[in-house]
């Protein structure tokens, strides 16, 4: 990621800090959108529990208090996976890809996943994308969906779950939305291809860079699924020190696209 990559997500940060405070405006063309889509996204969104409202500040207070070492990183998300590493949770740096097939072009992407316990003491996998809004916007788009983009949260913090409900409804808008105005769907506005992104399989990388291994020291390992390992803190409150990371690691996956 370039510095001036980097620059522009630390703004988009700080523009987010500065305007979360502000309760949600409903403008008078709201009424003209799929009322159920409208507001079964607004509901998904502000569906946020505590602990990921946990997870979500704390991004927020190392973006703040640590803004120039932020912009000096190579790589921004491997700065917050090291911080969050340094406050006890286990946190990872996550690399999908995958490759061509069905029309769906390959590609890759990198986010951030924590694992943690939830209020009820279960294990849950949570990720983190801090360029979350933007892999949603369109060339042109139609009021409608312009709209159901005015409700993402430019940092996303949440449950595969809750992240696949959010995929479903803007890709089937988006696709609304580029037909409205004559224009050809492109391949990495797929459903498929969005969910990729998140829900493929995935390559753990430390905050140190090196390979993490797959559980049992199997080299090559391929995961159709991720699952949970025994959860290093329950909450920012715990003392537990950041110890290392889940040890289980993720090799490429290739994905059908539909």
């Amino acid at each position: 990621m370039s510095s001036s990559e980097e620059e522009r997500l630390v703004q988009m940060v700080e523009d987010f800090i500065e305007s979360e405070s502000s309760s949600p405006i409903f403008s008078a063309s709201s009424a003209c959108l799929p009322h159920t889509q409208y507001l079964t996204l607004q509901e998904i969104v502000g569906s946020g529990t505590q602990v990921e409202a946990e997870i979500l500040e704390s991004v927020l207070r190392h973006m703040r208090s640590n803004k120039r070492e932020a912009k000096k990183t190579s790589s921004l998300k491997k700065w917050l996976v090291m911080k969050h590493k340094m406050d006890g949770y286990n946190a990872s740096l996550c690399h999908t890809s995958w490759l061509t097939s069905l029309g769906c072009p390959a590609g890759d992407y990198e986010y951030i996943d924590i694992t943690m316990q939830n209020e009820n003491g279960d294990p849950m996998r949570l990720i983190v994308d801090i360029d979350f809004k933007s892999q949603f916007e369109l060339a042109r788009p139609t009021p409608t969906y312009k709209e159901l983009t005015d409700i993402l949260p430019h940092i996303f913090v949440g449950t595969e779950d809750k992240l696949n409900k959010i995929i479903s409804i803007l890709c089937s808008a988006a696709k609304q939305s580029l037909r409205e105005r004559g224009l050809h769907i492109p391949p990495w506005r797929t459903i498929t291809y969005m969910q990729s992104k998140w829900l493929s399989g995935c390559h753990k990388v430390s905050a140190a860079g090196e390979n993490k291994e797959p559980k049992g020291g199997a080299h090559g390992h391929v995961y159709s699924k991720w699952a949970p390992s025994p959860p290093m803190v329950k909450s920012k409150r715990s003392n537990l020190a950041g110890g290392s990371a889940l040890s289980s690691q993720f090799s490429n996956m290739s994905i059908n696209c539909c």
